[in-house]
């Protein structure tokens, strides 16, 4: 429990910063915090134990999903350098946010308590709308904003209704008690509100990763916030949210796996075939990462479909992996996207990847392997991924469910081979692209991360 403690002090600490009359120190400072709270975190390994009035619990596999949460967060604001450049940016605020909403990411790891689950998505979910929309000069950012806002709220208010069923089948929001009631009550005697509750419940959670058919708001928000906002969407929003799906259904709704396993094969399903589909016609690379966003959401409702002794280690890895590739995917875009604008604003189709080969070749290589990541390519962390899901899903004897999973995992290769086709094989204008050292250092941590899980991904296994 200590990084919320660490990140809710730090918050404001960073807002203060802010009075100070150079920006310089804010990225720095804010990175300074997030190592601090990651070092922190690891204070309650091996001891297993309940914090704020048993409203959280911090075990071995809530510390290895927030360690997850806080690395994305490090590696995604060492890449944020540019609002510091911005004058019409408001670094101080944005870094804030950032920490505050990891507060509430970290709270949806370790939740005991429904309330404390909600107070979490709540959290994080407001500092996505304000991110969103915070660069006020973008017309579609602003659009997406509201969009995000309102679809969000809908869905807050469906999840809060579940919870609010849930209390009143077990008298309780302690998820514990929830599967020790289920234990003792006869099939019979549960009441319907409770089938209900759950429904509206995972619907809720669902929306926030980008589970079809609760995806709509997805590709338009992805491509309207700006890219290191995006970033952070794509890869911490749904590490938590996953944690938070996986706790609510293993430790209290286990028992009724019969009931919501259909509906959990119906999204994967829906997930990527529409995800797969769809990511096929598009030119714009960060649309085409947000088709993508929602079809690693189908992959890992696989995971939790095969619900089994070994489904939480590989929701980690897959977490990590695809946090990783996706880190890097987003990471050169930021940087290419600067070199060409259109109307003002940073370019974003798949074009603008013309030639980085020769622009940069360390660029190109990054992109290749996270591409090859995300379509789960062999000796990459992806192919681990996508393989212990899979292997999840059979252990429930859901061979079709993989047949699905397999073909759409073909089409994927075909969409994330356009941009290194065009790094590698198309001719592309505008000088070479230089890069910082430091900028190379943070990609270069997550292409070697995804290339040595491909190669020894017990690393990860052999934690939990």
């Amino acid at each position: 429990m200590y990084p919320i403690l660490v990140l809710s002090f730090s918050g404001l600490v960073t807002l203060f910063l802010g009075f100070l009359k150079s920006k310089k120190i804010l990225l720095p400072a804010s990175l300074f915090f997030v190592a601090l709270a990651f070092v922190s975190n690891f204070i309650d390994w091996n001891k297993p134990g309940l914090y704020f009035s048993n409203m959280l619990e911090a075990s071995n596999l809530s510390i290895i999903f927030t360690s997850i949460i806080l690395l994305s967060a490090f590696l995604i604001m060492a890449l944020s350098k540019g609002f510091i450049d911005d004058d019409q940016a408001h670094p101080a605020e944005y870094f804030a946010i950032l920490q505050f909403s990891l507060v509430g990411a970290i709270m949806m790891t370790n939740y005991q308590n429904l309330i404390m689950l909600f107070i979490g998505v709540e959290i994080l979910s407001v500092s996505m709308y304000v991110l969103t929309g915070s660069d006020k000069r973008n017309i579609r950012g602003n659009e997406a904003a509201l969009k995000y806002f309102l679809m969000g709220a809908f869905a807050t208010g469906i999840m809060l209704f579940g919870i609010a069923m849930l209390y009143g089948a077990n008298y309780s929001f302690n998820i514990s008690d929830a599967h020790s009631w289920l234990a003792q009550t006869q099939i019979a005697s549960r009441p319907v509100f409770l089938y209900v509750g759950v429904t509206f419940l995972l619907i809720g959670l669902l929306f926030k990763v980008s589970a079809a058919p609760f995806h709509f708001w997805t590709p338009d928000v992805y491509e309207g916030a700006p890219t290191i906002f995006t970033t952070f969407m794509s890869t911490i929003v749904k590490t938590a949210g996953f944690a938070a799906i996986y706790r609510i259904l293993e430790v209290s709704y286990s028992p009724l796996y019969n009931f919501w396993w259909v509906m959990i094969i119906v999204m994967a399903v829906l997930s990527l075939l529409i995800s797969n589909i769809t990511a096929v016609a598009q030119s714009s690379f960060k649309r085409m990462l947000a088709f993508s966003s929602i079809s690693h959401a189908g992959y890992m409702l696989i995971a939790i479909v095969g619900l089994s002794n070994k489904t939480d280690a590989s929701i980690v890895f897959y977490s990590l992996a695809y946090s990783l590739a996706t880190i890097s995917a987003f990471g050169v875009l930021i940087i290419v996207s600067k070199e060409k604008l259109v109307d003002g604003r940073p370019d974003e189709n798949i074009t603008v990847l013309n030639g980085l080969a020769k622009k940069n070749p360390f660029l190109a290589f990054v992109l290749a392997v996270s591409m090859f990541s995300l379509a789960g390519i062999p000796l990459t962390a992806g192919f681990w991924g996508k393989f212990y899901v899979f292997a999840d899903a059979a252990y429930r004897g859901h061979i079709w469910l993989l047949v699905v999973a397999i073909l759409m995992s073909a089409v994927g290769i075909y969409y994330y081979f356009k941009p290194i086709i065009a790094a590698y094989m198309k001719e592309g204008d505008g000088e070479s692209i230089q890069l910082s050292s430091f900028y190379k250092i943070i990609l270069g941590f997550t292409t070697v991360g995804s290339l040595i899980l491909g190669l020894f991904p017990s690393l990860i296994r052999d934690l939990l």
